[in-house]
């Protein structure tokens, strides 16, 4: 049964914790939101993830974001993380909290 566990991810101890991606490594202001850089360690590399906050109407709203992309490096997945974050800004801008 171990062996399936590792197969499909769920006895890894590398697996992402409750509070996986909330050491914030990097902030950057962007057009008015602030991306908080957050990633952690999975399978050996850096997964990309952050999370991207402002305030609207009163209330501080915040999107945490998680990718794909994993580094070896911890600084490049924090650069990523902070492009990702403008990026999604870019795309979406307050959208992102109407979910």
């Amino acid at each position: 049964m171990s062996f399936l566990k590792r197969l499909f991810g769920l006895g890894s101890s590398e697996q992402p914790s409750g509070d996986a991606g909330t050491s914030v490594t990097k902030e950057v202001e962007h057009k008015g939101f602030l991306i908080k850089a957050t990633p952690f360690k999975e399978g050996g590399q850096f997964q990309t993830s952050g999370t991207i906050t402002k305030e609207v109407a009163g209330t501080v709203r915040e999107h945490r974001f998680i990718r794909a992309d994993r580094f070896a490096a911890l600084d490049d997945a924090v650069e990523v993380s902070i492009r990702k974050g403008q990026q999604l800004i870019d795309e979406q801008g307050e959208r992102l909290f109407d979910r």
